[in-house]
């Protein structure tokens, strides 16, 4: 044990002790996590803290309970031969001559602590305290301040500031609901919980900080699902006089230390692909590239097809390797309707067999018979397929096509999350919008402040006015994403420091100029005085957190988290406040319809 870990109560932790330990005498302190008798006068104890368990060999009977808090000195000794225990850190030793002080009883806990015991989720966030004791809890505890520990020293050593940003701010447009806080000195006003520090780190580029970085507390009033909770924690970056592809290394290199300092593995190359290539290829803007299974276009095979289901804009397909045999017909028509709840009319099917003449491959049920040889020849050329494979076809508009096979793939092929791999992907070039409203005015893929591509600059900024409809669609950012194993990371872009540039996208976002001072007058106000080129980027830590210790949850490496309902079981928040505050605060409550 090294001297920092020695304290005036203990010399040494539980799990940190071994063979080279034995005929020292130490004093250990923690919970007892089991009791053996072996005589009347003679007990093992299990002993645990955050480190491991270390049997204990006590005389005399002595009532310790499951989860007391116990102090114990002994001295180390290597076990009776034929008694180790291969499954402990400690196992090969244990404390014998032991004396026991008793810091703190226990009741008997409302749950096991044994990690293969199941425990409904709200009974562990009710007692998170004792939740938080077991091995795995710690484990992505110390692991969560691990990835911390390492992006700051990545940070500080790219020679970025850390500069922290108010947590009360004015209510701005970010996408999500703001969380509002009712002001005592202003009744009627609200202050907004910061979504993210976007514009306040905009501000810290004009401010001359250059680059700035903070792990920062972000919250957000949306569903929370997996990777989703109310408050999260993400490493926000921005950096003055730099292009997209400086901000990708300097979070590449943050990102990659914190997969160093927890897996013990470096994560290779951190590789790229387009939006467009994106969302053809896997039809998902955030891909899972650990396995394959990606979207063929199946388009001009079908160009002049006589059957009815395949006369569409777009058809596209997936080979399912072995699926002929894997899948019962059960299984395929709950995939038939999932496609169906996804928004496509149907999902067309077909094994792959042998051809009657024993000559190269067919296509046998489903839609099969409504193919041409030429067009079942080519469908299977263009999926590789093999005899026992089944592949799977949509056809409709693109977008939905694409919207749809890609969750059919993640259905079939997705492996788990904690399979141990760690694939790395910089998503590049999105559209500047993701689409139409019904009124036809375009929305931001990301925020609107974000710089369109240097190639399609021209097109928005043309004197003849920006392009309409669809065709605005076709415009390329300077906006990326990171994902990893198909979670989204985080997002950042290169910003609009331009102010002919911002005033155009606003005119096309149909924002009048005396709307956009009143929502974002600080910012551009700012601008008037001299602001340099930038971009910034943030990192989802819990998302991070979560996929370097294989956890398909955040919740699981959050100290203090909320259900899937947005409740906090240990303390009954959300709950309602006295008369008397609202008074003070200058609210009423109106009773729910």
């Amino acid at each position: 044990m090294t001297d920092i870990d020695a304290t005036a109560m203990r010399s040494d932790l539980c799990g940190r002790l071994g063979p080279d330990d034995a005929g020292r005498a130490v004093t250990v302190c923690g919970w007892v996590d089991r009791r053996r008798e072996h005589s009347e006068h003679l007990a093992f104890i299990d002993l645990r803290d955050h480190t491991g368990v270390l049997q204990c060999v006590v005389d005399g009977a002595r009532d310790l309970r499951s989860e007391y808090v116990v102090s114990i000195a002994g001295t180390v000794r290597l076990r009776p031969e034929g008694t180790a225990n291969p499954a402990l850190s400690t196992g090969e030793i244990e404390l014998h001559d032991c004396s026991v002080e008793v810091l703190s009883a226990s009741e008997p806990p409302p749950f096991p602590l044994d990690e293969r015991t199941d425990v409904d989720e709200t009974l562990r966030l009710r007692h998170r305290y004792i939740d938080l004791r077991k091995p795995r809890m710690q484990r992505n505890l110390r692991a969560r301040a691990a990835v911390n520990r390492a992006i700051r020293r990545a940070m500080d050593a790219q020679g970025f500031v850390e500069v922290e940003t108010p947590m009360l701010i004015a209510s701005t447009p970010e996408g999500a609901r703001d969380f509002v806080v009712p002001s005592r000195k202003e009744p009627g006003s609200f202050y907004a919980l910061p979504q993210s520090p976007q514009i306040f780190k905009q501000l810290t580029m004009v401010g001359g900080v250059d680059r700035y970085y903070q792990i920062a507390r972000c919250l957000r009033d949306e569903d929370l699902r997996a990777d989703r909770q109310f408050e999260f924690s993400q490493l926000d970056v921005e950096a003055s006089f730099v292009e997209r592809d400086d901000v990708l290394g300097f979070v590449t290199k943050a990102v990659a230390e914190a997969t160093v300092e927890v897996t013990g593995r470096d994560p290779g190359n951190f590789r790229r692909i387009t939006w467009h290539d994106a969302m053809e290829r896997f039809g998902s803007d955030k891909p899972d590239t650990r396995f394959g299974m990606e979207l063929v276009e199946l388009t001009p095979i079908f160009a002049d097809t006589q059957a009815r289901v395949f006369q569409a804009p777009c058809v596209k397909g997936i080979c399912l390797v072995g699926g002929a045999e894997a899948l019962a017909r059960s299984r395929v028509d709950e995939l038939v309707a999932a496609c169906q709840r996804w928004g496509a009319k149907g999902l067309a099917w077909m094994r792959v067999v042998n051809s009657p003449d024993s000559i190269g491959s067919a296509l046998d049920g489903g839609v099969a018979k409504f193919l041409s040889s030429a067009e079942a020849a080519a469908v299977i050329g263009a999926l590789d397929a093999r005899p026992g494979d089944m592949v799977f076809l949509v056809a409709d508009e693109r977008r939905l096509v694409r919207h749809v096979l890609g969750l059919l793939r993640l259905e079939l092929g997705r492996p788990p999350v904690n399979d141990g791999s760690f694939n790395y992907l910089w998503v590049v070039d999105f559209p500047l919008f993701e689409a139409l409203t019904a009124e036809g005015d375009p929305i931001p893929s990301h925020h609107p402040f974000t710089m369109p591509h240097d190639d399609d600059l021209w097109k928005l900024m043309s004197a003849d006015g920006p392009p309409a409809g669809e065709e605005l669609l076709d415009i390329r950012s300077q906006a990326y994403d990171l994902v990893l194993n198909g979670w989204e990371l985080g997002s950042g872009s290169v910003r609009i420091h331009r102010r002919d540039v911002q005033q155009r996208i606003f005119e096309v976002l149909g924002i009048a100029p005396d709307e956009a001072q009143q929502r974002f007058g600080f910012l551009l106000d700012a601008f008037r005085y001299g602001a340099p080129p930038h971009a910034g980027f943030a990192v989802g830590l819990d998302r991070l957190a979560a996929l370097l210790v294989g956890e398909e949850n955040i919740r699981e490496v959050i100290a203090f988290p909320k259900t899937q309902s947005g409740a906090d079981p240990l303390t009954e928040a959300p709950s309602p406040i006295a008369d008397a505050h609202l008074q003070e605060l200058g609210l009423r409550v109106v009773p729910p319809a």
